[in-house]
């Protein structure tokens, strides 16, 4: 049976957002797999602090402070990686932010600056990539993070989950512009579902509102009692990439159970239905 990880052995890795979470875990087990990382995160003390373990591992990480807002420096990680590994195989646009709160009473700068990170990020990223991997001519990966909220609804998150819906659909977009071209990049949409990263509690939300504050410690209960951790996570999304799938899930189950729930809300144009943790929130 040929191992999952073949193809992206001895290549390199360009992660978003790999100074925690989802994109560390994916960055260590990447490494841990023979490849070669590049770390691209705001959080200079995290990436160089991540690369110092890794190459104390024995494997080989590039650190490039890079805010992903900023499509010049964007192309500055490409240059980077480039320069310093010759080609990249694997792209993750994993940089992404939460926020909670309703619609309304979020200020400006937090929903342009989600909207950035979170969608601009993921766009631009990709195409810069997408250039050069189509240039080379040789076989490659692009993996966008959205979440298992790209197929869902959630009141008090509406910058988030708009976000990841508009991910999912510009990877299902580049996935088919890629069979137009017959290009030998795969891309893939990863839909995390619980895993315990620190997403809530970074997030910044109206702590006047006692339904947003019971809403941000019920999902990061849930995260650090059900999640899996980011490590674990980068396993799974690891190995779905290299299997060539484009829905890579942590949790398959429950993203069958939100594709067919949202199938069904959307073939019988039923108007939206609180969820029932939203629901408990409000009882």
């Amino acid at each position: 049976m040929r191992d999952k990880a073949e193809d992206l052995k001895g290549g390199t890795a360009v992660i978003t957002g790999a100074g925690s979470g989802i994109g560390e875990g994916i960055a260590r087990v990447a490494a841990a797999r023979g490849m070669n990382v590049v770390l691209a995160d705001v959080a200079d003390d995290r990436i160089a602090k991540l690369a110092a373990e890794i190459e104390a591992g024995g494997a080989t990480a590039l650190p490039v402070v890079t805010n992903v807002t900023d499509v010049a420096a964007l192309e500055r990680l490409a240059d980077a990686a480039y320069d310093h590994f010759g080609e990249v195989r694997l792209l993750v646009n994993n940089a992404g932010i939460e926020t909670i709160g309703f619609s309304w009473e979020i200020d400006d700068a937090t929903w342009d600056k989600l909207l950035s990170i979170n969608v601009r990020g993921v766009v631009h990223g990709s195409r810069i990539f997408a250039r050069r991997m189509l240039e080379s001519g040789k076989p490659g990966y692009i993996s966008n993070v959205a979440s298992i909220g790209a197929l869902g609804m959630m009141p008090t998150q509406a910058p988030y989950m708009m976000s990841k819906h508009a991910v999912l659909s510009f990877t299902e977009c580049l996935y088919l512009e890629m069979q137009l071209k017959g290009a030998p990049i795969h891309v893939s949409a990863v839909l995390p579902a619980q895993v315990a990263t620190r997403i809530f509690e970074d997030a910044p939300a109206d702590r006047q509102c006692e339904f947003v504050e019971r809403q941000r410690g019920m999902m990061m209960s849930m995260l650090s009692q059900m999640g899996l951790s980011p490590v674990e996570a980068g396993e799974v999304i690891l190995d779905g990439i290299a299997s060539g799938e484009f829905w890579v899930s942590t949790h398959p189950e429950t993203t069958v159970q939100m594709a067919c729930a949202r199938a069904q809300y959307l073939r019988t144009l039923a108007n939206p239905v609180l969820a029932e943790q939203a629901k408990a929130l409000v009882s």
